[in-house]
């Protein structure tokens, strides 16, 4: 339902919330046009979304309250950098036709 919303109803990025997060991420990445990523920290949210352009975050339920705010702030405060990162995308486009 989440990656459908941001598909066809409007919204820029989902969360998904689950245990680990990995079964998530895997399934909504079989979804045409979703790039999920699994957040372990607020690192690799910032890259998700500057590098990939991410507009699903999966995370898992093993951190504090404190941790998954910080993760979702720094995946919601990031802007695609776009540049050499496009040719990734268009390799995912190209992916998904196939």
């Amino acid at each position: 339902m989440v990656c459908k919303a941001v598909l066809n109803d409007g919204y820029d990025f989902g969360i998904l919330v689950c245990d680990t997060g990995i079964g998530m991420s895997i399934a909504a990445n079989k979804i045409k046009g979703i790039r999920a990523a699994l957040c372990h920290d607020s690192f690799y949210a910032y890259r998700a979304r500057l590098h990939n352009d991410a507009n699903i975050m999966a995370l898992g339920t093993r951190h504090s309250l404190d941790e998954l705010r910080e993760i979702v702030r720094s995946f919601l405060s990031t802007e695609f950098e776009g540049g050499r990162h496009n040719l990734r995308l268009e390799k995912i486009r190209k992916l998904e036709e196939s």
